[in-house]
């Protein structure tokens, strides 16, 4: 018998130990996974900040390329056809000395989304109209939301993600976990909540 294991290959667990159910099945290409193991998501997180901040440390701005093609990719198609992303699901996050952390996939999404705008405007602002000052200070804005994400697992892109929902800009059946705590919460199910 096999353990059920999530689109990145990783043992899922359930409630109190038993195994999660989570499909094994091929997921559309275009599509993004949910759940999100936290730990791949933080770990494609520092590779962004390795990317970013050689950019601009090295003032290499052709790295400006993979690092905007990444995010589109992961937008997209998760970590299918973004090379980062394989690296953090299948190479980096199950050699981690402790088990995935599941989270809900579409505030990730939403924060890929946001790197997509920081990483395009800073290909735009460079290639475009050779801005290299602009660019720097795009970048830097990336980095800051990178490290926070990876080093204290503070996604910001997903604080904006909940905000939104909770203003009722993002419907709420966009993440059904995110919306219902007791969804999140297992001890919560079946109560109340005033």
């Amino acid at each position: 018998m096999s353990i059920p294991t999530t689109t990145g290959g990783l043992p899922a667990t359930g409630t109190a130990g038993s195994p999660a159910v989570i499909t094994t099945a091929r997921r559309p290409l275009f599509s993004f996974p949910n759940p999100v193991n936290e730990y791949a998501a933080r770990t494609v997180a520092a590779g962004v900040v390795v990317m970013a901040v050689c950019t601009v440390a090295f003032r290499q701005p052709w790295i400006l390329i993979p690092l905007t093609y990444g995010f589109w990719a992961r937008v997209f198609t998760g970590p299918t056809l973004s090379p980062l992303g394989q690296l953090a699901t299948r190479v980096v996050a199950p050699r981690l000395p402790w088990g995935p952390k599941l989270v809900a996939g579409p505030p990730k999404r939403f924060a890929q989304s946001m790197g997509v705008v920081f990483s395009t405007t800073a290909l735009v602002l460079w290639y475009g109209f050779g801005q290299w000052t602009a660019t720097v200070v795009v970048l830097a804005m990336l980095i800051v939301a990178a490290v926070l994400e990876s080093v204290f697992g503070i996604c910001l892109g997903c604080k904006v993600f909940a905000v939104l929902m909770r203003r009722g800009i993002i419907p709420d059946d966009v993440c059904e976990a995110c919306a219902d705590i007791s969804l999140r919460h297992s001890g919560l199910a079946g109560t109340s909540q005033t």
